[in-house]
């Protein structure tokens, strides 16, 4: 049922490109990022409701973020595409035991944030103000999408007050999301030029030039990445292009865990590289080998 919708949806806008380009361009942009908001389960709002939560508003969306602890370390989690705070628990849960600060944001149309529309460009800025007006963040680490929108917010604003950089199962090409949304939808080559057009027009910029590799290459800040060899929604070749042009990164690579990147292992090599400045990554990573095969791949 689920594929005859979407299907449905793309004989849509199909047909529209031809009857109002217009309405079919704004439509088929909106539907692109327009997240699926996955409904907040009883165990969800149990651990949300041990933070201090706060609000904060971006362009007139208001935001729900959420702290932890009040050490001197101060963390900043962001969270990837349809899904929210909650899947930093174990990480939050770690950190809290190593007299951290820990901060947390719902991205806009996730979580218990309000919107319905979600960009890179957009998480981008949302973490560029939270940082301009919270202060200096030791480390960010982020998630699929989320290690995007970091990337991107440190591009744009060299001097962000941040001095490290976890990415895990960071995303490639915003081409690519593209790519998977025409498959998908089994959008028209007319659909898809129409959609194109109005996302340029909106961001002042071609697809093509949202690039986490491009990106990645003016990073100052020391940072690992975390990717996973079957990860299917995000290719783990994206992970070694950025950490090819990342000069203070390391890559750690792991298989069988796959985009969500659930795993003790994992959860512990980012809680020894935010909390243990004198450990090489290399050390802790290989430390952590076990159920799944983990391999490190060092600074160039």
């Amino acid at each position: 049922m689920k594929n005859l919708i979407t299907r449905l949806l793309g004989s849509y806008l199909n047909a529209l490109s031809w009857i109002a380009p217009p309405t079919a361009a704004r439509q088929a942009f909106n539907l692109f990022c327009h997240p699926f908001r996955p409904s907040l389960r009883p165990h969800h709002h149990d651990f949300l409701n041990t933070s201090e939560k706060f609000h904060f508003t971006h362009k007139g969306t208001r935001l729900q973020g959420y702290k932890w602890g009040n050490g001197p370390r101060k963390v900043l989690f962001v969270h990837g595409w349809q899904s929210h705070t909650f899947r930093w628990k174990n990480y939050i849960n770690a950190l809290l035991k190593k007299d951290t600060t820990i901060y947390a944001l719902d991205a806009p149309g996730h979580g218990y944030s309000e919107g319905r529309f979600l960009s890179v460009p957009l998480y981008s800025e949302v973490i560029e103000q939270f940082i301009s007006e919270q202060g200096p963040i030791d480390t960010i680490v982020a998630h699929s999408i989320g290690s995007f929108a970091a990337v991107y917010a440190l591009y744009r604003v060299p001097l962000l007050p941040v001095s490290r950089l976890v990415l895990t199962a960071p995303p490639g090409e915003a081409s690519d999301f593209i790519d998977h949304f025409r498959n998908r939808l089994r959008l028209s080559s007319r659909t898809v030029g129409l959609a194109l057009g109005y996302f340029q027009r909106e961001f002042e910029h071609p697809v093509t030039y949202f690039s986490t590799k491009r990106f990645a290459a003016s990073l100052v800040v020391p940072g690992i990445i975390i990717h996973d060899k079957d990860d299917d929604e995000t290719p783990f070749p994206h992970a070694r292009e950025i950490h090819d042009v990342w000069k203070r990164s390391t890559l750690i690579q792991t298989r069988g865990l796959g985009h969500n990147l659930r795993s003790a292992e994992v959860t512990r090599i980012v809680v020894d590289y935010v909390t243990s400045e004198s450990v090489p990554v290399h050390e802790t990573a290989g430390a952590s080998a076990g159920s799944h095969n983990i391999s490190v791949i060092l600074p160039r």
